[in-house]
């Protein structure tokens, strides 16, 4: 899997920790996510970060867990 391009300046990135607190995701849930590559995010030095778009993005892309709802006839 490849790695996403290198945030550019201006960029307004945030630590798992903060992403964590902001999504109610645990930090290692968050990391296991940019390692797979299903929400974008760098390794920057020892820490991981990501932006609140990309998760935001991750939370609006993925399906609700539970059943499914029919229409009643």
């Amino acid at each position: 899997m490849q790695e996403p391009a290198r945030p550019s300046a201006g960029v307004n990135l945030i630590p798992l920790s903060e992403a964590a607190r902001l999504s109610g995701y645990s930090m290692g849930h968050l990391r296991h996510l940019i390692v797979k590559g299903l929400l974008m995010g760098w390794k920057l030095g020892r820490n991981y970060v990501t932006t609140q778009e990309a998760l935001r993005d991750y939370q609006n892309s993925k399906p609700r867990p539970g059943r499914k709802r029919t229409e009643a006839s």
